[in-house]
């Protein structure tokens, strides 16, 4: 094969969920079997890499200061639900269970691969809850020891004494499993069997 062609398969294959079969796939498709598609990729995503950021209050995606979820004035925003990724965050979305606000970390705590709290979307989360306007925090955060970690710290630095209800998403998923990968109907009833987090 071609240098040109062994540097695309190797930044295919960085591409989470692409393996080395999958990244070959996708480079044949541009580069032999579709070709047209090529530009048509490229202009998307020089487009979506200038116009998506994230959004200043919740860190979901947006094409503007706040994204559509913050904007959305029939939510209640006194109740957020704080989530790991913004794919969480879809599939909660797409589970229609949640109408209220949200709350991306972009990960979790993790000392073991020097993931600390400076590293994630804390410092917003700490000035929502300074403003006095929240009431509840539901946390949505993987079932695995990094998960409880971040429930933790937020329970004890963010939250401390403020009349604050804090409640974890019930889980029907699997010990160390995501909010990610879970169907609507277990998110659904997660959500509704959320408790108050000790």
């Amino acid at each position: 094969m071609t240098p040109a062609y062994d540097s695309l398969l190797q930044q295919l294959k960085r591409l989470p969920g692409l393996g080395f079969r999958s990244a070959e796939r996708v480079a044949m498709h541009l580069l032999v079997e579709q070709p047209e598609a090529m530009q048509a990729l490229i202009d998307a995503l020089g487009s979506a890499r200038d116009a998506v950021s994230r959004c200043e209050r919740c860190g979901n995606m947006a094409e503007s200061t706040l994204c559509a979820v913050c904007e959305d004035t029939r939510r209640d925003a006194s109740t957020i639900c704080v989530v790991e990724h913004v794919p969480d965050l879809i599939a909660i979305e797409r589970s229609g269970a949640w109408k209220a606000a949200y709350h991306v970390l972009h990960g979790k705590l993790s000392p073991i691969h020097g993931v600390g709290p400076e590293a994630l979307n804390l410092k917003t989360l700490e000035a929502r809850i300074e403003t006095g306007a929240v009431d509840e925090l539901v946390l949505a955060l993987s079932n695995d020891i990094e998960g409880q970690a971040t429930c933790h710290y937020i329970q004890e630095t963010l939250i401390a004494e403020r009349p604050i209800k804090v409640s974890r998403i019930g889980f029907g998923l699997p010990s160390g499993g995501g909010v990610t990968y879970a169907d609507s109907v277990t998110l659904r009833s997660a959500l509704e069997s959320r408790r108050t987090y000790q």
